[in-house]
C-alpha cells in the first residue's frame, strides 16, 4: 500500500487527498466522532467546555468515548458552562464517581475547577487561546502556556497526565483535534470555527494511530515515532496541498484509516 501512495505525483496525491476529505468531512460523519458530543449545545460556552472535555478522554474506542462523554454532560446537568462557574463544592463532589478508562472522578474535578479559573480570569477558552496566538503567531507556545496555566492551581497531580506536554515532545493529539473543532470553519457542518482569531493555517494535525498509519502509507509522514516531530513533519507535507487549511485533511486521513477502505 505505501508503495502504491508514494508512487503517486502531486497531482494525483492531491485529487485523493480532496477525494477523502469530501468523503469523510460531512456531517453524517459527526453521530458516531467525539464531536457530537459539543453539537448537542448551541452557546458557544457550552460547546468550547464540552469540545474540551470530550477531546479529552478522546482515545480508545470512539462510540465507547462518546457515551462517555454524554455521560459527562449529565454530570454537570447538560449546562457546562453554567456548571463550570457556578456548581457548588458539593455537587463538584459528586463528579467523584465518575469513570472513563484512567479519566477518574478526581480528574474531572480538577478539570472543572481549572476551568473555572481559565473563564474566571479570561471570559472563555477562546479569548485564552486567541490571546495567546495574537502574543506569539504560532500556536506551539500557546500550547505550552495553556498546560501550564490550565495545571496551575493546587491539585492532585494524577490529572497531569490528560493533558499532554508539547515541552516533553508529545503529539498533543486531543489538544490538536479540540483547535481544530473549535478554529476549522467551511461549508460542511462539522467544525465550528468559533475562535476567528486563529487562521486554519496555524492548526497542526491531529495526530493518532489512524492519521499516523495513512500518513507513512502515503507518503506524507517518513518519521516513526508519533511525537510532536511527527505531527510538524505531517502538517508540513498537508500544507503542500493547502497552505491555508492544512488540517482540512484530517478527517480523510482517519477516516480511511478507520474504515480500513484501502487495506
Amino acid at each position: 500500500m505505501a508503495t502504491l501512495y508514494c508512487d503517486m505525483g502531486r497531482d494525483e496525491m492531491f485529487e485523493l487527498l480532496e477525494r477523502l476529505h469530501d468523503e469523510f468531512n460531512r456531517e453524517s460523519f459527526i453521530e458516531a466522532d467525539p464531536i457530537s458530543v459539543p453539537h448537542a449545545f448551541s452557546a458557544t460556552e457550552d460547546r468550547e467546555i464540552a469540545g474540551f472535555l470530550a477531546a479529552t478522554i478522546a482515545w480508545g474506542n470512539r462510540r465507547a468515548i462518546v457515551k462517555s462523554a454524554h455521560r459527562m454532560m449529565r454530570y454537570m446537568d447538560n449546562a457546562p458552562y453554567d456548571f463550570v462557574l457556578n456548581a457548588s463544592e458539593e455537587e463538584i463532589a459528586q463528579l467523584s464517581t465518575y469513570v472513563h478508562r484512567t479519566f477518574n472522578g478526581g480528574d474531572f474535578q480538577t478539570f472543572v475547577r481549572a476551568l473555572r479559573h481559565i473563564y474566571t480570569r479570561w471570559g472563555s477558552m477562546g479569548a485564552y487561546f486567541e490571546s495567546g496566538y495574537e502574543r506569539h503567531h504560532d500556536l506551539r507556545p500557546v500550547l505550552s502556556e495553556f498546560r501550564r496555566e490550565f495545571l496551575s492551581l493546587p491539585h492532585d497531580t494524577h490529572a497531569d497526565k490528560h493533558l499532554s506536554s508539547i515541552d516533553k515532545g508529545a503529539a498533543c493529539k486531543r489538544l490538536c483535534m479540540y483547535l481544530r473543532w473549535m478554529v476549522r470553519r467551511d461549508e460542511r457542518g462539522v467544525d465550528f470555527g468559533l475562535w476567528t482569531k486563529i487562521p486554519m493555517s496555524a492548526l497542526y494535525m491531529p495526530l493518532d494511530v489512524h492519521t499516523g498509519r495513512m500518513g507513512r502509507s502515503m507518503g506524507l509522514l517518513s518519521r516513526k515515532q508519533s511525537d510532536w516531530k511527527a505531527v510538524e513533519e505531517l502538517t508540513a507535507s498537508l500544507r503542500k496541498f493547502s497552505a491555508d487549511d492544512p488540517v482540512r485533511y484530517d478527517y480523510a486521513l482517519f477516516g480511511v484509516g478507520i474504515t480500513g477502505m484501502f487495506d
